[in-house]
């Protein structure tokens, strides 16, 4: 539904964005990058607000930049948090409904439909300038749904909301993913990317530096062993058979386990619990300390 092809975008003589290259389908993707990797300005050009200084994008087909009809089909939640401060939701939610030329008739009966998706349909006259930084989010979230869009274009849209509607977002992400959109999120926070799904973009410097299932990025990480604790009734008799078998390189014991380093990784996990049965040790807990995306993005964009 997205395609990026050697796409780069100056700005005189700074690079925003450099060579970037992915594909995108339906479902939720979330895109990883510290503050000014070029998130924003890739964000821009797919949705047409700015072309790219070189390469190609392709939403669902078309080029957004010129072609009116699927810019009609994107929705785009910015990172920028300027609103018309003196508007009720309503009033804001049925302005972005008549921008995209949705009848007059249907105006209202979509506004409250989109407030009802993000838990907005109850704040009465309140005005956007009086809601909370979690509340404008969740307005422009409702904005960038009036038009049904295929594509959905989030820009850090988790910022500022409490855990309940953090939570409560994520799921309707989710549940637009599964209707067959396309929901393409941004955020710098690394828990929230793997709240919201496992296939990540990760960009730093404006390059995309990795992209996949950030479990399988892991796998990048070849020239550091895996970290593993094991918890188990005995860790020094379990710890001491995996040194002699090889199958361990350094270990270190502490609350009632041992943390393990391996390069095969497949092969300890093929012959542990068979050790353990063997030697009658009760095997509690087998956990990798480095396989969360934390690990993943700092191998990824700072080499450690």
């Amino acid at each position: 539904m997205i395609a990026v092809n050697g796409v780069s975008k100056f700005y005189r003589s700074v690079v925003a964005v450099s060579e970037v290259s992915f594909t995108v389908d339906r479902g939720v993707t979330a895109l990883l990058g510290p503050n000014g990797a070029g998130k924003s300005t890739l964000f821009r050009m797919l949705c047409g607000l700015t072309p790219p200084s070189r390469g190609t994008l392709r939403v669902l087909g078309a080029d957004p930049r010129r072609d009116r009809a699927v810019r009609g089909s994107i929705g785009l939640v910015p990172q920028q948090d300027a609103l018309f401060d003196h508007l009720t939701a309503d009033e804001f939610v049925a302005l972005a409904a008549r921008t995209h030329g949705i009848d007059r008739t249907d105006v209202v009966e979509v506004s409250r439909w989109a407030l009802t998706q993000v838990d907005l349909a109850d704040v009465g006259t309140k005005t956007v300038g009086q809601f909370s930084k979690g509340m404008r989010q969740r307005v422009k979230v409702a904005a960038a749904l009036v038009n049904d869009p295929q594509v959905l274009v989030l820009d850090e849209p988790l910022t500022g909301l409490d855990p309940v509607q953090r939570r409560r977002m994520i799921a309707l992400f989710h549940r637009l993913g599964d209707e067959g959109r396309c929901v393409l999120v941004s955020s710098h926070v690394l828990d929230e990317v793997a709240r919201l799904g496992s296939n990540v973009l990760v960009v730093a410097q404006g390059r995309l530096v990795a992209t996949g299932d950030y479990r399988d990025l892991r796998e990048l990480m070849d020239d550091r062993p895996h970290r593993i604790r094991l918890g188990s009734s005995d860790p020094r008799r379990l710890a001491t058979e995996l040194v002699r078998l090889g199958l361990i390189s350094s270990l270190s014991f502490g609350d009632g386990g041992a943390v393990v380093e391996t390069s095969d990784v497949d092969a300890l996990g093929r012959q542990l619990a068979p050790l353990a049965v063997a030697l009658g040790v009760r095997l509690d807990e087998v956990r990798p300390l480095d396989d969360d995306l934390e690990s993943v993005f700092r191998y990824l964009v700072e080499g450690r």
